[in-house]
C-alpha cells in the first residue's frame, strides 16, 4: 500500500473524488475513477484510491505507481485549481505564461508615483463585506475567477520596478481582497525583507486568517506593519458589516494584540459608515491605545465610506462629503487627544517618486494579444509593450490579436476598448 504525501499539501476524501489542499489556501478536486483508469491503462492493475490522515492511499505495492500519480496530479493541477475561500477557478500566473505584472488592478504591481509599491500576489477574499468596493468574497455576484502569481515571478518583476524606483521603498501587500490568502505569504515577506531597496513591508488584512503561529512567522520574516480592517467592536454589528455569520471578532481582536506583542505595528483601519458605526470612533481609539498600536506609524486610519460603480453599496449607508469627514476627524482629535487622525503621506514616510513611464497614452490605438480572461463578464486581458491592458466590453478570446483603444492610464493601470 502506498501513502502519497506532497509538500505543503494534504489530501481529503470526498467519496467519488479526492481533494488536494495546497498551502492552506488553494484546492483541486480529482475524480478517483479517472485516476484509477489511468493507472489501469499504464500498469494493468486496478488499485482502489482513498485519502486518510492527509495522505493519498493507493492500494498497491507497485512502487512505480507513486511517482506516476504524483506526476498525474502535477500535470492536471492547473486546470482544476480553485480558491479555497471563494470557490472560484484560479489562474496560476508564472513565468512560462509571459504575462506582464504591470498594468492591471487585480494582480501584479502598482506604482502611484511615490516610494510605496503595491504588491498584489492574489485576488479573492474570505469575507463579503457589505460595502466592498470591488464586490469581493464568497458571495460576489460579479467576480468569476481569481489569480495567483508565482512568488519567483512576482519578485522578478518587483526587482525590475524597484530598480527604477530606487531605495527606501515601502512594499505594501494588498489587493482586491485579502492578501493572507496568498499561498506564499510568509515567503513573500521574507523575499521583500532581503531586497536591498525595501525599507518597510506593510500589509492590509482583515485579520481573520491570522493565528499565533502565522503571526510569529510573519514577524520572523520581517513584516513591519499591518493595516487591520476592523469595522465594529460589537460582535453582531461586525458580522453584519463583514457579510459573514462566521466572522469571529474576538479572534481578530486577539490577533491585533498578538501582532503588537510580536513586534509588528498595527494600524486600526475602520471604514466609517455614518449612521452605522461612526458612534464607535472613541471605542476604536480606546482599543488602539489598549493594545499599544501605532508605535512607529499612526494607530488609526479612519476611512470614509464612498460608493463604487462595481462595488456593494448598502442602501442603509449615508455618504458624507470628505470636507465634513475631515471636520469630524479633527473634532475627534481634539476630544480624545489621539493624533494624527487626519492622515498625510509624511506620517508614513511616503514621498513623491518619478512614475514608471507610461507605455500608452489615452486615445492611442495599439495592437495587443489577448492572454487571459478578466474577472467580470465581457472583460479580457491583453498584453502589449510588456504591459497588461484590461479590455472591456469585448468578445475576444485568448490568442486573438486585437486593436485596442486606450481609454484610461491612471497610475499605470490601462483600460481599453476593442476597436
Amino acid at each position: 500500500m502506498i501513502e502519497l504525501r506532497l509538500p505543503h499539501s494534504k489530501f481529503e476524501d470526498l467519496d467519488e473524488k479526492f481533494r488536494l489542499v495546497w498551502r492552506e489556501t488553494l484546492y483541486a478536486d480529482f475524480d478517483k475513477r479517472e485516476l484509477e483508469r489511468a493507472i489501469r491503462k499504464k500498469f494493468r492493475i486496478s488499485p482502489e484510491i482513498s485519502a486518510r490522515n492527509g495522505a493519498l492511499i493507493i492500494n498497491t505495492d507497485n512502487e512505480k505507481v507513486e511517482s506516476y500519480v504524483a506526476l498525474y496530479i502535477q500535470n492536471n493541477l492547473g486546470g482544476l485549481l480553485r480558491n479555497r475561500y471563494t470557490r472560484r477557478k484560479v489562474i496560476y500566473i508564472h513565468e512560462g505564461l509571459d504575462v506582464p505584472l504591470l498594468g492591471y488592478n487585480a494582480f501584479g504591481l502598482i506604482d502611484r508615483g511615490t516610494n510605496l509599491i503595491q504588491v498584489r500576489g492574489v485576488s479573492g477574499c474570505n469575507l463579503s463585506c457589505i460595502f466592498c468596493s470591488v464586490d469581493e468574497g464568497p458571495y460576489s455576484r460579479t467576480r468569476k475567477l481569481d489569480y495567483v502569481v508565482d512568488i519567483d515571478y512576482l519578485m522578478k518583476w518587483f526587482d525590475d520596478v524597484a530598480g527604477v524606483k530606487g531605495r527606501g521603498l515601502e512594499a505594501h501587500l494588498d489587493g482586491q481582497g485579502e492578501p493572507l490568502i496568498y499561498p506564499f505569504r510568509v515567503e513573500l515577506v521574507q523575499a521583500l525583507r532581503e531586497h536591498p531597496n525595501v525599507s518597510v513591508i506593510s500589509m492590509q488584512s482583515n485579520g481573520t486568517l491570522l493565528t499565533d503561529k502565522l503571526v510569529e512567522e510573519l514577524a520572523e520574516a520581517g513584516l513591519d506593519r499591518v493595516n487591520l480592517s476592523i469595522h465594529s467592536l460589537d460582535p453582531g454589528k461586525a458580522k453584519m458589516l463583514m457579510g459573514m455569520k462566521s466572522y469571529d471578532l474576538e479572534h481578530v481582536l486577539d490577533m491585533a494584540e498578538a501582532l503588537v506583542n510580536a513586534g509588528i505595528d498595527v494600524l486600526i483601519a475602520p471604514v466609517i459608515i455614518f449612521g452605522i458605526n461612526d458612534d464607535e470612533a472613541e471605542a476604536f481609539i480606546e482599543f488602539a491605545r489598549k493594545i499599544g498600536a501605532g508605535k512607529r506609524w499612526p494607530a488609526l486610519g479612519f476611512q470614509n465610506y464612498i460608493p463604487y460603480k462595481f462595488g456593494r453599496n448598502p442602501v442603509i449607508a449615508k455618504v458624507k462629503p470628505f470636507k465634513e469627514f475631515y471636520t469630524w476627524l479633527r473634532a475627534l482629535e481634539k476630544k480624545t487627544g489621539m493624533k494624527p487622525l487626519v492622515l498625510k503621506p509624511n506620517h508614513f514616510g511616503m514621498e513623491k517618486r518619478e512614475f514608471i513611464p507610461l507605455a500608452f497614452r489615452p486615445g492611442e490605438v495599439v495592437k495587443a494579444e489577448v492572454v487571459l480572461p478578466g474577472r467580470i463578464e465581457g472583460e479580457m486581458l491583453a498584453k502589449a509593450k510588456k504591459r497588461l491592458i484590461e479590455v472591456v466590453g469585448t468578445k475576444a478570446e485568448i490568442g486573438d490579436r486585437i486593436r485596442v483603444r486606450i481609454v484610461r492610464t491612471r497610475h499605470g493601470i490601462y483600460i481599453g476598448t476593442e476597436v
